[in-house]
């Protein structure tokens, strides 16, 4: 659902669209399994969407790799993109697969398990993780919490929008840009919070088709947006909780803010965790769940605000580091809702197909 490739510490993390792969600790790789050799596995390949790595090498991704083969001995394996792309490319070699882990964004992480992609493992600490953000069955849990939002560039706007209507206006034409639905995780995103706040699909089609007026047009990736606004190129985009305030470190004109229904509503939004699975019949399946394992850690969860700019997935994780209190603040006042995941997973395609026909897309 993103594309984020430029993560820092108290700079930029993302999450989104195009296929990126990286070579974290080694590009991922095909191969015979531990299993079929009788031991343990020295590496594990992780299928990603963007935002929790760096290409300066400071990112969540980044620490939590190097920390888990210092203890474990294991290799990591990073394959980026969006999170539909993710799911994909699973689908595309089933019949020989090579990831161990999936890391994707709702309803992508659904649509992997409807799909026959994920196996079912609890990991240590999942009874930690809300009901809200894991399967209860055990086929996938959050390990990053996070929020849609929206950006704007603040040098240009002193105050950000406020309602939806508000982006409708003639000053934002060829100056709004939002990622691609059914593409990229927050694009969709988007076509989730209007259904929600304009009153379901058909109101939210008619007001997407209105907006197409002022976008400048479709966008794989996310992350890709951030800069554009930084710069002025964009005056308002969507984006992630996670990624933009990770961005501000390096994008001082970025702002966060969540478009209400109308002028007398409040903001909304909905967690869009990154939410990791064991893939079923992965190469290295012992690796994988200790990995699962590691990301739920009590030290790895503290460290979800203070490296990555994010929110703790375990509830027993009170972070209170300068990070943790500056995202409360950025959500304070905003309504956050609960989509109806399945429904959304069973009609995703239908959604999206309204979308492009509404836009023209």
């Amino acid at each position: 659902m993103r594309n984020r490739n430029h993560i820092r510490k108290a700079g930029p993390l993302t999450a989104g669209a195009g296929v990126l792969v990286m070579g974290l600790v080694l590009t991922a790789c095909g191969g015979s399994s531990a299993a079929d050799s009788g031991k343990p596995s020295t590496e594990v390949t992780i299928y990603s969407a963007d935002g929790l790595h760096s290409d300066a090498g400071d990112g969540f991704y980044d620490k939590v790799f190097k920390d888990f083969t210092a203890k474990t001995g294991i290799k990591v394996n990073y394959v980026e993109g969006g999170s539909g792309e993710m799911v994909q490319r699973l689908v595309r070699e089933k019949s020989n697969t090579k990831a161990d882990v999936i890391v994707t964004l709702p309803p992508f992480i659904q649509q992997a398990d409807g799909k026959g992609l994920l196996d079912t493992y609890k990991p240590a600490g999942f009874d930690q993780v809300g009901a809200a953000d894991k399967d209860a069955g055990g086929k996938w849990t959050s390990i990053v919490n996070n929020y849609l939002c929206f950006i704007y560039n603040k040098k240009e706007l002193p105050t950000p929008p406020t309602t939806w209507n508000d982006l409708l206006s003639p000053a934002f034409k060829n100056k709004l840009q939002y990622s691609t639905p059914g593409v990229a995780g927050d694009g969709t995103a988007v076509v989730v919070k209007a259904m929600h706040d304009l009153g379901g699909k058909d109101q939210a089609m008619a007001y997407l088709k209105k907006l197409q007026a002022n976008n400048v047009g479709p966008s794989a990736s996310t992350g890709q947006l951030a800069p554009k606004v930084d710069k002025g190129e964009l005056l308002v985009a969507n984006g992630d909780v996670q990624m933009n305030f990770a961005d501000m470190g390096s994008m001082p004109n970025q702002g966060i803010f969540f478009p209400a229904a109308d002028a007398t509503s409040k903001p909304t939004t909905f967690a869009l965790p990154y939410a990791a699975g064991l893939v079923k019949n992965g190469p290295h399946e012992d690796a994988g769940k200790k990995l699962l394992d590691f990301f739920l850690t009590k030290q790895v969860q503290q460290e979800v605000s203070s490296v990555g700019g994010g929110f703790a997935a375990r509830t027993d994780v009170a972070a209170s580091d300068p990070n943790a209190a500056k995202l409360q603040q950025i959500m304070a006042g905003v309504d956050v809702f609960t989509p109806d995941w399945k429904d959304i997973n069973d009609n995703l395609d239908a959604y999206v197909d309204a979308w492009k026909s509404a836009t023209g897309s």
